[in-house]
């Protein structure tokens, strides 16, 4: 286990990067920082040129490849560390120095167990993209396929390895410091964090990833997912796909190549929908720098390492949210809240409604470019506070893929209308999940099964209840209060009058 004095010496080393890009600026004003906190941040900036707009996202491209992914994952959490320091974070696209390709062929040799060239005919040096976990080289199989192959970078796991035991170690302090910060749950985010990460180091997770989520859109033909290579993926090594497109960053190639940008951000929103609350199984990371456009104006998504799933209830709860504020049916926005048990039960239904409508009609009466997302997540984290909500680890996910999917959208079509173009599938997917016919449906079904598991049920009670044997059932037995006696003569003298007894009723039984 890692000594404190290692995990405070990294958090002081970490604490001077941020302070010199201006990036505890806000830890230092916030009046609910601990004090601790807020005097180490004052500490960590002494002597260093701040600059005058805070700059997130480099600071945590300074420290390393971990924070990067933690910029990320806090970029999610406008309630933690404000919505400025969110709108940065979002640009984060995990752009690193590229590693040799002496060093990426000789890991790709250790995961295969042969040279790369048993598999491929060529790969490029040169790598299309380096991130903050692996970096892809374009290469062609010995069959004459186009790949993309994505190698993790040698010694990231033991750089995410030492970080995350220092998140751990600081989270834990952290939420000893006040009630305030034990409500944001810093612990249970830095454990999700973790967990995300795990799986986004195992690119075997990633391409089954990418192939579940292949097969549960085909209902979205528009929404491509690049096939696996699986004879050429390994842990370490993951082959798929090549997707010759253009990015949807490059608004000026996609116009010059003629593709209609509306079409092409409805498809993103319905394919988002369709991920998140059809099949609630959804990619988490669609930022601009994943996805292409391909033509006939669809989009392909590249890289799976970061997948969010939500179960059918919370999908369910999370529809009605999302209609309830298109619609403006807040008091029932808010007994669904109550009812997931994201409110605790002793406050009033009544004003949370109240508070919600004071977030949701702002909007209502914007322009439709002006209508956001991101400033309506922004507006319900800051009344979690008067209503003592906690943090929800399993929505984390969804709250930063939602704000990705608008930013990407907007920028294809300022005019678009996030809620407009949610609404039909919504309305529809709550109709064919709620309406009476599901109802009877899931009713049918639930009684089925309970019916076709008596007989297992059944069998379990004679198992624990079995029949009565031969000997007849004992009468009851007068309880009689056991006096122990000590040892010696007095112990032996008891031992024989018992014995007597019993000698004295079996003569009394046979005669």
């Amino acid at each position: 286990m890692t000594a404190s004095v290692v995990h405070v010496w990294r958090l002081l080393k970490w604490g001077r990067i941020l302070a010199r890009h201006g990036a505890l600026r806000g830890i230092e004003r916030d009046p609910n920082t601990p004090a601790p906190v807020r005097r180490l941040a004052r500490v960590a900036r002494l002597g260093a040129r701040v600059p005058k707009v805070p700059r997130y996202a480099d600071a945590f491209q300074a420290i390393g490849p971990a924070a990067i992914k933690l910029g990320q994952t806090l970029a999610t959490r406008p309630d933690l560390v404000g919505e400025e320091a969110t709108q940065d974070l979002l640009r984060l696209q995990d752009q690193l120095p590229p590693v040799p390709y002496a060093t990426i062929a000789a890991a790709m040799e250790g995961s295969f167990g042969r040279p790369p060239s048993d598999l491929f005919a060529s790969i490029e040096e040169e790598p299309v993209g380096a991130a903050s976990i692996a970096q892809v080289h374009r290469a062609v199989t010995t069959d004459g396929r186009t790949v993309a192959v994505k190698v993790l970078r040698p010694g990231v796991e033991a750089d995410f390895t030492r970080a995350i035991a220092t998140y751990e170690w600081a989270a834990a302090q952290l939420e000893g410091m006040s009630i305030e910060a034990r409500r944001l749950r810093p612990r249970l985010t830095v454990e999700n964090f973790k967990r995300w990460t795990a799986r986004e180091l195992n690119f075997r997770r990633e391409a089954a990833s990418a192939s579940e989520l292949a097969e549960s859109m085909t209902a979205e033909p528009d929404f491509v997912v690049p096939a696996i290579d699986w004879q050429r993926s390994t842990a370490r090594v993951l082959t798929v796909e090549w997707i010759d497109g253009i990015k949807l960053s490059d608004r000026a190639a996609l116009v010059a190549a003629g593709y209609d940008l509306p079409k092409l951000a409805n498809t993103l929103v319905q394919a988002f929908l369709r991920q998140a609350i059809a099949e609630g199984f959804f990619h988490a990371d669609m930022h601009q720098g994943n996805l292409f456009a391909l033509p006939g104006n669809r989009i392909a998504a590249i890289d799976f390492g970061i997948m969010g799933r939500i179960d059918r209830r919370a999908r369910v709860w999370l529809a009605e949210i999302l209609y309830g504020l298109i619609t403006g049916n807040y008091r029932r926005v808010a007994e669904i809240h109550f009812e997931a048990g994201y409110v605790p039960s002793h406050h009033n239904v009544a004003e949370f409604a109240t508070a919600l409508r004071a977030v949701g009609e702002p909007m209502r009466g914007l322009p439709v470019k002006d209508m956001s997302i991101g400033m309506m997540l922004d507006g319900l984290f800051s009344i979690t506070r008067d209503f003592d909500m906690v943090t929800q680890p399993h929505l984390l996910l969804l709250q930063k893929t939602m704000v990705m999917v608008e930013g990407v959208a907007t920028r294809l079509d300022p005019d678009i209308n996030l809620w407009e173009s949610a609404a039909p599938f919504v309305r529809e997917w709550i109709r064919t999940e709620l309406g009476p016919e599901a109802a009877i449906a899931d009713r049918l079904i639930a009684d089925v099964k309970t019916i076709a598991g008596l007989p297992e049920l059944i069998r379990r009670i004679e198992a624990r209840y079995p029949a009565p044997g031969g000997e007849p059932p004992a009468p009851p037995l007068r309880e009689i209060e056991v006096v122990r006696i000590g040892g010696g003569w007095r112990y032996a003298a008891v031992a024989a009058a018992s014995a007597a007894a019993s000698v004295a009723a079996t003569w009394l039984v046979v005669h």
